[in-house]
């Protein structure tokens, strides 16, 4: 993260919601140092934040939480930085409410090697979120050779992934499970088998059958998963190693039950799931809206409601947005043709809220948890994610009632490509604080 001076700050007059720490009241925050100083209720701060000399942070009417965490974004950088770059990238996080994010490794070079992870949190990348890469799990993420996890781990990747490609060999994925036990880190795996996929560009379906695209079928994620599910099995039973799995942006009900199995087996997996696969279905797809395709796809209207079951339940641990971000050119060719993915970051709070809180009636509280304690849960961080004196000094505040309308053209991103422009939306961030710094203000987009 680019090097800023952490001022005293008190967030006052908000209300605190806290999923770790089971809070929901009016409370005021103090942050000093970069940490989290205090959390009291009204007033009782003011003194220490005088003597402090602590800036004040206005959240009358607004709800105080810890700063959002995304674990599957990509930022571009090196090499696509027409799309996106580590500044852009992290300033749409910010605007968003996120305070860290897990950067993937499908970069231009891939990030295989502990010089590029290091090269991504160099203070001239310009970050104002903080930014933790994810490593390539295979050299060259080819699936073949497993990359030195020991030395990515040293230069600061803080999970292994081929997100992407996934690894299909068995061998391959047992010896990535082994090799991230031993350093304490996850293997994120992308779950599709692209020998059930090559040249399918949305769901497998009516659809597709009218619109002439070859369809992505629901196996083809759900088989992976399944085979990754029985490594892992495998691994515990012989107490080889305590591998844990993390099955990236879920959109299968067939998926979801393999998971859901196998966490009442006792197996160390977690899972996540795109505030778009929740949101949205293959419909969207319309009149072959490139903005609209993505992989793994959008799904039927069953496998969106099982992705907000699984989110209800608890059988998902966290939302992340899979931010994809791509240049206009690129998303204007024929859909078969044109690269998969969409914009998250600015989009995901107020989706979550709109979609699982409004619509669902799951808590606010609960719907926060998906964006900041689960995600630290699965991550294995105890100092973000929470308000506790002490943490990381990460805070978002926004109001989560008050409409407004996403305009990409408007956004910090340097793409534009998302199905979500003109949505009006709840739950915009008015400030969020990284490590102690205020790093965004409320921007206008309509």
């Amino acid at each position: 993260m680019r090097a800023g001076k952490s001022k005293a700050t008190l967030v006052r007059g908000g209300r605190v919601v806290d999923p770790a720490n089971k809070v929901d009241a009016l409370r005021d925050v103090l942050l000093a140092d970069g940490r989290v100083s205090a959390v009291d209720a009204p007033g009782k701060l003011d003194a220490a934040a005088k003597q402090l000399g602590a800036e004040i942070l206005d959240a009358r009417g607004c709800v105080v939480a810890p700063g959002l965490i995304d674990i599957h974004v990509h930022l571009r950088e090196p090499g696509q930085s027409y799309k996106e770059t580590i500044a852009t990238g992290t300033r749409a996080a910010v605007a968003g409410g996120f305070t860290s994010v897990c950067c993937m490794p499908n970069t231009r070079p891939v990030n295989d090697s502990a010089e590029w992870t290091r090269w991504m949190l160099e203070p001239q990348r310009n970050a104002v979120a903080a930014v933790f890469p994810v490593a390539a799990a295979t050299v060259g993420s080819f699936g073949e050779t497993v990359t030195d996890y020991a030395q990515l781990k040293d230069a600061g990747a803080v999970a292994f992934s081929d997100d992407g490609k996934p690894i299909l060999g068995d061998d391959v994925m047992r010896a990535c499970l082994v090799a991230a036990a031993r350093v304490g880190l996850p293997v994120i795996q992308h779950a599709e088998d692209t020998r059930l996929t090559g040249g399918c560009s949305m769901n497998a379906g009516a659809l597709a059958f009218r619109l002439g695209l070859r369809g992505y079928s629901v196996d083809a994620e759900a088989s992976i998963v399944k085979r990754d599910l029985k490594l892992l099995a495998e691994l515990d039973a012989k107490a080889k190693a305590t591998a844990h799995l993390h099955v990236a942006h879920l959109s299968t009900a067939a998926a979801l039950e393999e998971v859901r199995k196998a966490k009442k087996r006792g197996l160390r997996v977690t899972c996540e799931v795109a505030p778009h696969h929740f949101t949205l279905t293959e419909d969207a797809v319309g009149e072959y809206n490139t903005h609209a395709k993505m992989y793994p796809p959008l799904r039927a209207e069953l496998d969106r409601e099982a992705m907000i079951a699984g989110l209800l339940d608890g059988t998902v641990d966290c939302i992340a947005t899979d931010h994809a971000p791509h240049a206009i050119h690129e998303k204007q060719e024929e859909f078969d043709r044109a690269p998969n993915g969409i914009l998250g970051l600015e989009t995901a709070l107020g989706l979550t809220i709109r979609v699982l809180h409004g619509e669902h009636g799951m808590s606010l509280t609960a719907a926060l948890a998906l964006l900041t304690s689960g995600p630290a849960a699965v991550m294995g961080w105890s100092d973000r994610g929470h308000l506790t004196k002490g943490a990381v000094a990460d805070v978002v505040v926004f109001a989560p009632d008050a409409s407004w309308t996403y305009s990409a053209g408007n956004g910090e991103s340097r793409s534009r490509n998302t199905p979500f422009d003109g949505w009006k939306l709840p739950g915009r961030a008015r400030a969020t604080v990284v490590g102690g710094i205020v790093t965004s203000r409320e921007k206008a987009h309509a």
